[in-house]
């Protein structure tokens, strides 16, 4: 069947001056709704429909997945299936149609995209700070934590002196539903941690006990981290926007990569569906340490330093 049902047609065109009259959206969003609508009428037509009371929920669902195993993305599925609910919608306020069968369809799922990551040069191009003015070394320990333990933005500017065991190599973060995790810290963190810890009390008054301050001598604040290290990443010539959960991913795509190990890399990044995971398998500080220490660019030891 090549062309439209008369009465499917018709029901389009009269929506669509709905959109126009009524709702009054732009000549573009218009356009978009009619062309998901005559498509989605042309397929209904092969079923032998002729008109919208005749179409079922089934038919809507065998209809999308159709068109799904054709190749369109979830994206435009939605976005024709929200479209169909809509005409119907309308039809049904106007007594044309009992129901909605496209009311109770899904679309299938849109794959949420993963934030783009640093690859380990960019990494170290990132970090090659030499600066001794204490911001500068302040945002290198901040990134160099980022990177070496994977951390949330929120856990970092919430860590407290005490969380940091830099004797251990160890930082104990608070995350989300306030759960508490032990994470390893490597050894370029360890070393630029120490370097801050000498130089906190010029800007750290006596009674402030976070671990990261600000040059108005309180917790640095979430949004003034994130713009120092997009300030990092222009100066440090990236041709990538640089942010704290970029970081974060960094870390976990690049222990991934090297370590193979996914339920040690999601007990490190301390991701909330873990407990499932832990239910049949309990990964201790001993197993995620060798993991991290074996396989994290920054976590190895040089040759020179093992003799």
């Amino acid at each position: 069947m090549t062309e439209i049902a008369p009465a499917l047609q018709a029901d389009i065109e009269a929506f669509i001056e709905f959109l126009r009259v009524e709702r009054q959206l732009s000549a573009h969003t218009r356009s978009n709704y009619l062309r998901h609508l005559e498509q989605l009428a042309l397929r209904i037509g092969e079923l032998g429909i002729n008109d919208w009371s005749q179409v079922e929920p089934s038919q809507v669902r065998s209809l999308l997945a159709r068109l799904h195993k054709e190749g369109l993305q979830p994206r435009t599925l939605s976005a024709k299936l929200s479209a169909l609910r809509s005409l119907c919608d309308w039809l049904v306020r106007r007594g044309r149609l009992a129901a909605n069968p496209a009311r109770g369809v899904q679309a299938p799922k849109q794959g949420r995209p993963l934030p783009k990551n640093l690859d380990v040069d960019q990494v170290y191009q990132l970090l090659a700070i030499d600066e001794q003015d204490p911001l500068a070394v302040r945002d290198r320990a901040m990134m160099e934590l980022f990177y070496s333990s994977g951390l949330r933005l929120s856990e970092l500017v919430g860590l407290d002196l005490h969380d940091l065991k830099l004797d251990e190599r160890q930082v104990r973060v608070t995350g989300k539903g306030n759960r508490e995790r032990v994470l390893p810290v490597g050894r370029m963190a360890i070393e630029w941690l120490a370097k801050w810890l000498a130089l906190r009390p010029t800007l750290a008054p006596p009674e402030e006990t976070a671990l990261f301050v600000s040059k108005q001598r309180r917790r640095i604040t979430a949004r003034a981290v994130e713009q120092r290290l997009a300030q990092w990443g222009n100066r440090q010539a990236l041709n990538a926007h640089v942010h704290p959960h970029k970081l974060r991913h960094s870390f976990a795509t690049h222990m991934l990569e090297s370590s193979g190990d996914l339920r040690a890399v999601q007990e490190l990044l301390g991701h909330a569906n873990l407990a499932t995971t832990q239910i049949y398998t309990h990964l201790d500080f001993q197993h995620l340490a060798k993991v991290y220490d074996q396989a994290h660019p920054r976590a190895k030891r040089s040759h020179d330093e093992d003799e």
